[in-house]
């Protein structure tokens, strides 16, 4: 079983129950071939009357009403454990936050969760089963043979290893192609949500078209993927069913000339021959249920990786030195898992103590890395970034958080009040406070004009307010952060009219005085606040250039 299912099954008792009693049921129904081939070769051969046909049918009755339970069983295990993970997962990404978050695509999260999860059922519901069958009933028959006949129990006994060796060999292939399977469908899945999500921005510059492109090559490779998984489950079929049906004529032939010769008695024989199959099912049905569960077995993997998700930073220990610090990027690379071609390829940068910076160029070359480089979420896979000559690696990465102002692109609002938005934790910032920030980031004349002002609860994301509203009240978050040293911005006036990207540039201004800032910026007047402007292509810093004068020719 897989080890952290596994962990997950005894520490849930219900679960652990439904799964006890789905695999007892299943084991006890494989037992009883057994007695009805005991029973069935007594009456064919005619030392049983025919009234035991009447057992054999209670005994097939049996079979039936514990293949039932199990059935049921094994549905209630696998609604217990999805839902629990899901639980779990839900928790896990509460707990990691939305900037920690940017390691893993929303799009994934959501296929991963909700079809992903689904995926479970094969294996919890079949291979389970199949495997505690597999595991007591092969050896069962083998002991009844070997007091029934040497010779055929010989035979099965050698050429039973048979199917778990092409079993094998047919499912490390299989593993393989079903990981590509999957991540093909994640990847559909995440830039298909992404798409969605941002269609108007698309529109508005005529990219629509080229993204129904993107992910019309995305779904090609998921079928190619697709197809692919099948074509190996059908060679998979061929290859056991072709070997436990060699096997079984191995020993069907002989049984049949010592039949024929009287050297063998009928009951033995009719014994024998019923036996000998069931000695091969259970494996071919491991087999066959193996390869229908390893996309199960890929989520898994993927579900705990999440819920095993820790900062990529070793956790230090050092308190952050105190003041405006400087900032120095020091052949910093980043590649991040799956791609070949790393995010950034030997950075060295220097951000003076109070400097504005302004990181520019196209889109994926590499800026909002740089950016969660600095907050610690992504660890360099060489170089190093210090503070103040303090390796980062070497900071409580906590306490250096809490000297960061951070405003994403696409700030996240929670379903709950503006102020709660803009102070994040309830309590945490007086009332006082939180308007003195929102009058600062230009967001206090539309807050005073919603219907509760301050106290109105506000939609999941933001919904019921504009881009510009929005990134205001994210910008609000920042100046409740007085004791922050470092401002990092994440293109602040994406998406705005002229109007909001106005009032977001005038309140970065003063948002950045007095504080060491990096700013992702595209827009003209966001560039206009900055010192230097280093232009990022291909994860590499290709230009570095220094401003004369800021806004308002403050050099």
């Amino acid at each position: 079983m897989h080890k952290d299912l596994l962990r997950l099954v005894r520490a849930e008792r219900a679960v652990n129950r439904h799964l006890a009693l789905c695999l007892g049921a299943a084991v006890l129904a494989g037992l009883l071939v057994l007695v009805q081939a005991e029973l069935l070769a007594g009456v064919l051969s005619g030392r049983f009357a025919v009234s035991a046909l009447w057992f054999v049918a209670l005994v097939a009755g049996a079979r039936g009403l514990l293949g039932w339970v199990q059935g049921v069983a094994a549905g209630r295990t696998a609604t217990a454990v999805k839902s629990t993970l899901r639980r779990r997962v839900l928790a896990r990404l509460q707990e990691l936050g939305p900037a920690r978050l940017s390691r893993h695509r929303s799009g994934e999260l959501v296929t991963l969760t909700g079809r992903g999860l689904d995926a479970l059922d094969p294996y919890l519901t079949g291979y389970l089963p199949a495997a505690a069958v597999a595991g007591v009933v092969p050896l069962a028959v083998l002991v009844r043979l070997f007091t029934a006949d040497l010779g055929s129990a010989l035979i099965v006994l050698f050429t039973l290893p048979l199917i778990p060796i092409f079993g094998a060999l047919v499912g490390w292939h299989t593993k393989a192609v079903t990981e590509r399977q999957w991540h093909a469908l994640t990847r559909l899945g995440g830039h298909f949500l992404d798409v969605v999500r941002g269609l108007p921005t698309l529109r508005a510059f005529g990219r629509a078209r080229y993204q129904a492109d993107v992910i019309r090559r995305v779904a090609r490779a998921h079928r190619t993927a697709t197809m692919r998984t099948l074509r190996v489950a059908f060679l998979s079929s061929l290859v056991l069913e072709l070997a436990a049906s060699l096997s079984i004529a191995l020993v069907a032939v002989p049984i049949g000339l010592r039949l024929l010769s009287g050297s063998l008695d009928l009951t033995t024989g009719l014994l024998v021959l019923l036996l000998a199959p069931e000695a091969y099912m259970p494996l071919r049905m491991m087999g066959t249920r193996f390869h229908a569960s390893m996309e199960g077995v890929t989520v898994a993997d993927q579900v705990f990786a999440v819920l095993d998700d820790r900062a990529d930073t070793p956790a230090g220990d050092a308190e952050p030195p105190a003041g405006v610090p400087e900032i120095r990027l020091e052949g910093v690379t980043v590649r991040y898992p799956g791609r070949e071609d790393p995010a950034l390829e030997d950075v060295s940068l220097v951000i003076r103590p109070g400097e504005r910076v302004a990181l520019v160029g196209e889109s994926g070359g590499g800026k909002s890395t740089l950016l969660a480089v600095l907050l610690g979420f992504v660890r360099p896979e060489s170089g190093r970034v210090t503070v103040d000559g303090v390796d980062l690696a070497d900071l409580d990465l906590a306490a250096w958080r809490r000297r960061l102002a951070y405003v994403p692109q696409r700030p996240h609002l929670f379903a709950t009040t503006v102020a709660d938005n803009i102070r994040l934790v309830p309590g945490s910032v007086s009332d006082e406070r939180v308007r003195a920030a929102a009058r600062a980031a230009r967001a206090e004349e539309f807050i005073e004009r919603l219907p509760d002002g301050y106290a109105t609860v506000i939609g999941e994301r933001g919904a019921d307010l504009s881009a510009g509203q929005r990134q205001r009240i994210a910008l609000a978050r920042a100046f409740c952060r007085p004791d922050a040293s470092v401002l990092l911005l994440d293109e602040p006036t994406a998406r705005l009219d002229g109007r909001s990207e106005a009032a977001v540039v005038a309140a970065t201004a003063e948002l950045a005085e007095g504080r060491t800032a990096v700013i992702v910026a595209h827009r003209p007047a966001m560039i206009e606040l900055a010192d230097r402007v280093v232009r990022i292509a291909g994860g590499r810093i290709v230009a570095d250039t220094a401003r004369a004068t800021r806004i308002g020719g403050t050099p």
